[in-house]
């Protein structure tokens, strides 16, 4: 072709047709990838299915992951925070183990990436996992479901707790599924804690009566568990949704 008879308007096209056939990739940024869920809570607490389906390991894309679930066989907990995982065991009534690993499987895991926060001051009203279960509904309204979000701050004090299912266990009920679990009492600590919001999810990797699923860890890394109960001052935590 002559290039005299190229015009701007021309070269446009054949530019924008250039990078459509393969010649260069036009990137958005339209929203967070979607959250990714393997296997179901209700078929782990119904079905007995307590075996890992998913291995921490083989998820591909570790930048700004974020996961959690139980542990195979219901004997701990799993948190990912950020592209790294921990693992939470039982070891006494008042004491756990907490390390951090990507060599372990889940029977089910909520999981995904996120690099972009906007941090959010919290309304005086949100002292607890309820309050802030109904902020979100309401923040979120525009955002693309399910998302992972966190908290970073001072708890007051919180109710955590570790699966802790005895060996050769058989589970076809949610009473079941939950013996030997063992609860710790924390005071004030400085945490994170990382949780997964859908309306649609009830029984996938929320609770049937929730929207929410939550694991929490101190900042020392010396706790981590799925989190039952907390109860803070809005002023001393900060809430980080996905950028969209």
């Amino acid at each position: 072709m002559n290039n005299r008879f190229i015009t701007p308007t021309l070269l446009v096209l054949i530019s924008l047709g250039f990078l459509s056939c393969g010649g260069g990739a036009v990137i958005t940024h339209d929203a967070y990838p979607d959250v990714q869920v393997a296997g179901a809570m209700k078929n782990v607490m119904w079905k007995g299915e307590l075996a890992g389906i998913i291995r921490l390991e083989d998820i591909e894309n570790k930048e700004g992951l974020y996961g959690i679930g139980p542990l195979s066989y219901l004997q701990g907990e799993l948190l990912i925070n950020d592209g790294q995982a921990y693992v939470s065991k039982v070891v006494s009534d008042t004491t756990m183990m907490v390390e951090a690993t990507f060599d372990t499987e889940a029977p089910f895991l909520v999981y995904g990436n996120v690099t972009e926060w906007q941090a959010h001051e919290l309304p005086a009203s949100i002292t607890n996992s309820k309050a802030l279960e109904n902020h979100l509904d309401t923040l979120t309204k525009s955002y693309k479901r399910p998302f992972v979000f966190k908290l970073k701050g001072e708890v007051m004090s919180a109710d955590i707790h570790i699966q802790n299912l005895p060996e050769g266990s058989k589970v076809s009920s949610p009473e079941e599924a939950h013996q030997g679990q063992t609860n710790y009492k924390l005071g004030q600590e400085q945490v994170e804690i990382i949780g997964f919001f859908s309306t649609e999810h009830q029984g996938v990797f929320t609770h049937h009566d929730s929207f929410i699923h939550l694991h929490l860890i101190t900042d020392d890394k010396t706790q981590m568990g799925h989190l039952d109960a907390v109860a803070f001052e809005a002023e001393k935590m900060k809430l980080y949704l996905p950028v969209k």
